[in-house]
């Protein structure tokens, strides 16, 4: 009996970045808001005003998350409330303005929540790909630092920074899967804006709350593709580890390589076991199920869609 305590006490030390954050056991139930966005204007299939990739959502559930879509036409009030029910967000890409759309309305009113509950010992982790990296970078400086970079389509290896291997994010991915990264073309990159190097050093705000854990360049340009924060549980990426096991229209830059679909799973499993630090929780079973995903059907866009599969929302 004491060496099955002493296996699980074990565990969640192993899976606990912050000492304080393990003082309780780890939710083994977490629930991730993913924050929609409004509709492309292009899109075919659009329905209502917002919408979220299914391949995000699948991205969490494939790491042990369920997920709470975090629609972009509610009350302040209504979003404190569902804060503190759920026990992370993922800011996914996407394509809108990142300064005056309701996705970063919506984003500033959590990121400021987060900062808070963060600052008082309540545990609360932010993940942003693509979009949601450029996003928390201007929730963060109050300025859209962002370059364009010829970055578009493309597959590309990470620089690591001197010690990220043993950051947060990273100390836990294996060897095999760490090489690949820093060796292969296995990140998809497929955006038009990038935070360089020089704006980030340039700007005191960004530079002293992020950690740059990876970089690339376009050839011309080096620019960020993950960090992460020194003193909250705040990860960014620039590139997309969802879409090489849930995206698959025929385009450069996406990759299904063994190697690919492993580093998208320990990305997801990292911010799962972050969101188990968390510990809020809806006020009831009824409450809980009338807010999660399972309550939409995505809508089949077809292989030659940037998305395969959509979520709307009214």
């Amino acid at each position: 009996m004491y060496y099955q305590v002493l296996v699980i006490a074990v565990f969640a030390a192993f899976l606990c970045g912050f000492p304080a954050s393990c003082a309780r056991s780890l939710n083994d139930r977490p629930i991730i808001g993913i924050l929609a966005q409004e509709n492309l204007e292009d899109d075919p299939h659009a329905q209502g005003t917002s919408y979220i990739a299914a391949s995000y959502v699948k991205h969490l559930e494939s790491a042990g998350a369920r997920v709470v879509p975090i629609h972009i036409n509610r009350t302040e009030e209504e979003y404190e409330k569902l804060f503190n029910a759920i026990n992370g967000l993922l800011l996914p890409g996407g394509d809108v303005d990142i300064v005056k759309s309701q996705f970063t309305r919506v984003a500033k009113i959590f990121y400021e929540l987060a900062v808070k509950a963060n600052d008082v010992s309540d545990y609360f982790p932010i993940w942003g790909t693509c979009q949601g990296f450029q996003q928390l970078t201007v929730l963060t400086s109050n300025k859209n630092l962002l370059t364009l970079t010829d970055t578009k389509a493309v597959a590309l290896p990470l620089t690591f920074s001197p010690g990220a291997q043993k950051s947060r994010l990273f100390k836990k991915f294996p060897k095999d899967v760490l090489q690949s990264l820093s060796e292969e073309n296995i990140t998809s990159n497929f955006h038009s804006w990038s935070l360089s190097m020089q704006n980030y050093s340039s700007n005191a705000k960004l530079k002293h709350f992020y950690r740059v854990l990876t970089t690339n360049t376009d050839g011309k340009k080096e620019f960020i593709s993950t960090m992460e924060a020194y003193q909250y549980p705040f990860y960014a990426v620039q590139w997309h580890p969802e879409k090489s096991p849930f995206e698959w229209i025929e385009k450069d830059g996406m990759v299904h390589t063994l190697s690919a679909i492993k580093a998208a799973f320990y990305t997801a499993h990292f911010f799962v076991s972050e969101a188990m630090k968390n510990h809020h929780r809806f006020s009831s079973q009824s409450e809980e199920e009338k807010y999660l995903i399972y309550n939409y059907q995505p809508v089949f866009k077809g292989t030659n869609s940037i998305f395969l599969q959509n979520y709307y929302f009214d």
